[in-house]
């Protein structure tokens, strides 16, 4: 149990940069360049995801990066991305909320999904 605790930890800390990675990229490409929305978060999302993968490997779950698990990664943000989508989708055109703070909001609903995921295909 203290084991899975800590890696839970760490899937925060990671989880904390790699949101703020993401944020980043998404601001400068929906208040930069003034791209749609809903292509900021996507392509925001697919650059965090890169870098998420090597900071799972090596941080959270201290296990070897091989091909297969990078390949299969992807599979762990696949409910993360569409979950968060559409909240960001919901929470922009139908609560009204203001397009830079609705993607933080997603996360807080997708992380505990997210953990479980990735912990599955990176522990195998």
């Amino acid at each position: 149990m203290k084991r899975l605790n800590n890696e839970f930890i760490r899937f925060i800390i990671v989880g904390g940069l790699n949101t703020a990675n993401y944020y980043i990229v998404y601001v400068m490409l929906y208040n930069l360049l003034n791209w749609y929305y809903l292509i900021s978060h996507i392509l925001a999302f697919l650059v965090s995801m890169v870098i998420s993968f090597f900071l799972n490997v090596y941080f959270t779950y201290k296990v070897k990066p091989t091909l297969s698990k990078f390949l299969q990664f992807p599979l762990t943000q696949l409910v993360n991305v569409s979950v968060s989508s559409l909240l960001v989708y919901l929470f922009v055109d139908h609560l009204g909320w203001n397009g830079n703070i609705a993607p933080i909001a997603a996360v807080f609903f997708t992380v505990p999904i997210t953990f479980l995921v990735t912990r599955k295909i990176l522990k195998k």
